[in-house]
């Protein structure tokens, strides 16, 4: 799967959610987190979606903000497995 195929059916079932009910907020969860790693790695999605390990960092990302009920991420608390997979794509080397 590449990132940009990711659907709210998919992250769905690896939040292991049944019903509609929150799929507006799923829905926003996966656009929030697409564009958290689009930001964080100045690459494009035609580069992202080389990367299996993204989809990870993508469903990782989307567990944290659901289970959290927010759209945003605190720079100072990023997952470490999505960091480190982030890190690896990354362009963004200023620190």
């Amino acid at each position: 799967m590449k990132m940009s195929e990711i659907k709210t059916d998919d992250l769905k079932k690896y939040l292991r959610v049944d019903g509609n009910e929150d799929d507006v907020f799923i829905t926003a969860v996966i656009d929030a987190a697409k564009q958290y790693v689009r930001t964080y790695t100045a690459q494009e999605d035609k580069f992202l979606d080389e990367y299996s390990d993204i989809v990870m960092a993508i469903f990782a990302l989307c567990a944290d903000m659901y289970d959290v009920r927010q759209v945003t991420v605190a720079n100072d608390k990023v997952n470490p497995l999505v960091k480190q997979i982030l890190d690896s794509y990354s362009r963004n080397w200023i620190g």
